[in-house]
């Protein structure tokens, strides 16, 4: 029986994107630990898929010098007492701070390259060394798991690989079984759906200005906003922001949920108009359950639909193309925006099977 360690941000991100995969292995007969801050989510890694769960204190945002080191030194004492025979990393700080770690104890880890997030969006000083130090970690790694391959030649022209193998994702797949084909509603009014962590960057401000618009125009539309607040992250957008949207009648906000299959069933079309992705993990959840998608024309969003097929493309941090494409959308007739609906299901059924994911990472130990 090996000893395997998955590691995040938050637990939260753990039981959400690699559910099926812990499991995979903890059926396998392998001791499964994982490793990430404690939130409302990590009870259920144990009580729910059987692994062990060790707490370590991160803050996703945090950026002091002291409070990191003391982080990493805390996760240093976990994984040399786990000392497991692989780990698997999740989100940029967990895959440089466990590679570092790794790296020391002469424990071999693969990273996940989950999206490129605030260190490859913005480009200060902070920001370029992080790349710096990632691609150092990364050329140690036994494999880089990518979701994309724009991201996967954004670190080649980088110079972060080496000679490390690279594997290239479906995102984390879909449970095809559970993310089940709905018939679209056939009732007013027209609804959009946005489900992500509400954080800058996601392009929530995009959405909600462009939900503005339409309800100023006086359509008769609906706009639901799902994720949860709080996050720990430097584009993390304030409670009172919300709140503020919510007494304007721009967006429902729904808050955060373990279920979002009710809540697509309610809407027609999904959106996200986030400045980057590896590969989203609504959008095709969404169009397993025959939701087409509105989506920025970035890396990882236009890679999780066909464009013009199952889904549309706005422009990134841009409300009014965002606001274009939502009025176009809602002039459609019923049949072909279900004729998109039953294009996306087909397409999650050819390339998006979690199993793809599962066995990858069964592979790599």
């Amino acid at each position: 029986m090996s000893t395997v360690v998955f590691t995040s941000n938050t637990s939260w991100f753990l039981y959400n994107f690699r559910r099926k995969t812990i499991r995979g292995f903890v059926d396998a007969g392998h001791r499964v630990v994982c490793l990430s801050p404690h939130d409302d989510y990590s009870r259920r890694l144990g009580d729910e898929l059987g692994a062990e769960f060790f707490s370590i204190p991160l803050d996703g945002k945090g950026v002091g010098i002291w409070k990191e080191l003391k982080s990493l030194f805390f996760i240093f004492r976990a994984i040399r007492r786990l000392s497991p025979d692989i780990v698997f990393n999740s989100t940029i700080k967990m895959n440089v701070y466990i590679g570092i770690t790794c790296k020391t104890l002469g424990i071999p880890f693969a990273n996940n390259v989950s999206g490129l997030g605030t260190a490859f969006i913005h480009d200060s000083l902070l920001f370029k060394l992080v790349r710096r130090i990632y691609g150092r970690i990364n050329q140690k790694a036994v494999r880089v798991f990518f979701e994309n391959e724009d991201d996967r030649e954004v670190f080649e022209a980088y110079k972060l690989l080496g000679n490390t193998p690279v594997t290239v994702l479906p995102g984390s797949g879909v449970d095809l079984q559970r993310f089940s084909a709905s018939p679209l509603p056939g009732t007013s009014p027209f609804t959009f759906i946005m489900i992500a962590r509400l954080l800058g960057d996601k392009g929530v401000r995009e959405y909600a200005e462009a939900c503005r618009q339409l309800k100023a125009e006086g359509r008769d539309v609906r706009c639901l906003l799902v994720g949860p607040m709080g996050v720990s992250n430097r584009t993390a957008i304030a409670e009172d922001e919300v709140r503020q949207w919510q007494a304007e009648g721009i967006v429902e906000y729904l808050g955060a949920t373990d279920d979002v299959r009710p809540l697509i069933m309610q809407a027609h079309v999904l959106v996200l108009p986030s400045y980057r992705e590896g590969m989203p993990r609504t959008v095709l959840e969404a169009a397993a359950m025959g939701r087409p998608a509105i989506v920025t024309d970035v890396p990882g969003c236009r890679h999780a639909i066909e464009p013009g097929v199952t889904g549309w493309l706005c422009e990134v941090r841009s409300a009014d193309s965002l606001v274009d494409q939502m009025r176009r959308v809602m002039t459609m007739g019923a049949s072909e925006l279900q004729n998109a609906g039953d294009a996306a299901r087909e397409r999650m059924e050819e390339r998006f099977s979690e199993d793809v994911v599962v066995r990858a990472y069964l592979d790599c130990l």
